[in-house]
């Protein structure tokens, strides 16, 4: 038996993932979440094998709970689902170790295999995010989407550096260089264009 807690603030989807994961095989849900630091909550109380996740949730994302319970189970077993494959959050779920990536039209089936495989070792990306990522063509750094990403949630430049534990400068480097490459004029003007194309 595999125990999960199920993180999604989506009702419908997450009562009906509840009611079916156990039908299509050996998962037991341990806990259900609606937001992301319950999320955090319910996985480092219950310890589940396998924590499946949102990724686009209201606060703080999916990947942001991740991180947070990285933090105290770093080897926690973590199943990311979301609606949009977008190759700049793969690249985000991969650093942090997240093993399994699955779309939110899997069926119910699918997820409850992937779950197992996750379990017993295994990873899993669903080609459809696979193939996206494969024919990325975003020119932005790591680091300069890091700081487009902190940008698009209205933090100052210090505000940027003090959460990414960089210098102000540092930051000002990676947004020069973000706004020339995308050819915007403003840092918030960079963030937009690089969620348009699907790299944050």
């Amino acid at each position: 038996m595999t125990t999960v807690v199920l993180a999604d603030d989506e009702v419908l989807l997450r009562k009906a993932l509840a009611a079916l994961l156990p039908l299509e095989g050996d998962v037991a849900v341990l806990a259900e979440a609606e937001d992301a630091a319950s999320a955090v909550e319910a996985t480092l109380r219950h310890q589940p094998d396998v924590l499946v996740i949102d990724l686009e949730m209201p606060g703080v994302d999916g990947l942001g709970a991740v991180e947070a319970v990285r933090r105290s189970r770093p080897d926690q077993v973590v199943l990311m689902l979301t609606r949009h494959a977008r190759p700049g959050v793969l690249r985000r779920a991969l650093r942090l170790g997240v093993q399994g990536f699955v779309t939110k039209a899997a069926e119910p089936g699918h997820i409850a295999t992937v779950i197992q495989t996750l379990h017993a070792g295994g990873r899993w990306i669903d080609p459809e995010v696979s193939a996206r990522a494969v024919i990325d063509d975003c020119p932005l750094t790591d680091r300069e989407l890091d700081v487009l990403r902190v940008t698009s949630d209205g933090y100052s430049v210090a505000d940027i550096a003090a959460r990414l534990h960089l210098a102000a400068g540092t930051v000002r480097n990676y947004l020069s260089s973000a706004m020339q490459k995308t050819q915007t004029r403003t840092r918030h003007e960079a963030a937009r264009y690089a969620r348009e194309h699907d790299w944050l």
